[in-house]
């Protein structure tokens, strides 16, 4: 009792108790004023104007994927629409495949990049190419390794259109297979949507995903298109959204119907390096959306270190406890109403050691992503 009392009498633990205190109350912050927004949202229905759009696919060494999934794009319930894959500097079967569909599918249509050994490029030129072939003003956009979940994905992104939204936010999963990596990477995913979509109706909308993401053809032309980061490999959805989006033009759509869904890295090294990648365009973001986005994940590292400590004071640990149980309520309702959302299933329990460990992992993927990052292709 007394190396209790002599620990007490310590300034230093007052210090942490206010600091743990003031973590909390930031994440009750995000979670209870921010993240709850799209967890409880009531999506307004409105009339649904069907006009026509284009469908954008960038595809390198795709042939397989394009074989699988073309099909299920060309055979959407929606009245006028075309299909455009850009076929970037593809080595394997992906004309073939090509050009097998769109003797089927007449609202099939291609773009040739061909491969110049003296100019390397990225996706983002094979986006401007199919953007510039594109017949239509509203435009979507998905990967050639994607499969929507219903006939119905056209429909539901391009009913957000209207005279002032002109960016579309959708959802873009990953199957759901075997294994811990899987569940990781649907839970980061999960809480990557859950954060840009609760940003999107907090009118503070800072990325989007490539994978599913609408926009008007015009918006491109006048905010110059992908100009300011164009020598990044990465950047064509999130960079373009936090460039161009406001808060009374982007709209967020995440029925099922709406999804798509791709297949996850079957390594740890393949997924490290692909989101490795994806890091290295945070540091573009505005400097708000750069703010909001660092608080979270340092007052969740403090609340959780200051709990670990403060358990050691018996004075204390009463109400340690009881906030802590607190904020884990709330966060497993907000990740379970954003499961349902989103349709994503079996990662409840997971996610409370995954909140934990995702600190750490995101923070050597923040350190290693400034290492050489003109070096990442996109294929």
């Amino acid at each position: 009792m007394v190396y209790f009392s002599k620990l007490f009498d310590d300034k230093q633990w007052f210090i942490v108790l206010v600091v743990f205190l003031i973590a909390f109350v930031i994440q009750l912050f995000y979670y209870l004023f921010i993240y709850i927004r799209f967890a409880f949202h009531k999506k307004k229905s409105g009339p649904s104007v069907r006009d026509p759009v284009s469908v954008i696919i960038c595809a390198r060494n795709e042939a397989e994927n394009l074989e699988n999934y073309l099909p299920v794009w060309l055979t959407q319930d929606y009245p006028e629409y075309e299909v455009i894959v850009v076929n970037d500097c593809s080595t394997d079967d992906t004309d073939l495949v090509i050009n097998k569909y769109m003797e089927q599918y007449p609202r099939l249509r291609t773009s040739l990049i061909k491969e110049d050994k003296k100019f390397a490029h990225g996706k983002k030129l094979a986006v401007t190419i199919g953007i510039k072939a594109a017949k239509y003003d509203r435009l979507l956009f998905t990967d050639a390794d994607c499969k929507p979940e219903s006939n119905q994905w056209i429909s539901r992104m391009s009913s957000n259109f209207s005279d002032q939204v002109e960016i579309v936010l959708g959802y873009g999963g990953y199957f759901n297979q075997p294994g811990i990596l899987n569940k990781y990477i649907r839970y980061d995913t999960l809480v990557i949507a859950l954060q840009y979509f609760s940003y999107a109706l907090f009118r503070r909308p800072y990325m989007g995903v490539g994978r599913n993401l609408a926009y008007k053809r015009s918006i491109f032309f006048a905010g110059q298109g992908f100009k300011s980061h164009f020598h990044l490999a990465s950047g064509d959805d999130d960079l373009f959204v936090n460039e161009n989006a406001t808060k009374t033009n982007t709209a967020i759509e995440y029925s099922c119907e709406s999804h798509t869904r791709t297949a996850p890295k079957e390594t740890y090294a393949k997924w490290f390096f692909q989101k490795k990648r994806h890091f290295t365009t945070n540091k573009l973001y505005k400097p708000g959306h750069k703010v909001l986005l660092t608080l979270e994940p340092l007052s969740r590292f403090l609340f959780y270190a200051g709990f670990i400590g403060l358990l050691i004071i018996p004075v204390y640990r009463p109400l340690v406890l009881s906030l802590f149980a607190f904020r884990l309520i709330t966060q497993l309702v907000v990740i379970k109403k954003a499961m349902i959302r989103l349709n994503e299933k079996n990662l409840l329990l997971i996610s409370l050691p995954f909140d934990l460990f995702s600190l750490f992992i995101n923070l050597i993927l923040i350190m290693t992503s400034r290492i050489r990052p003109s070096n990442y292709q996109w294929k």
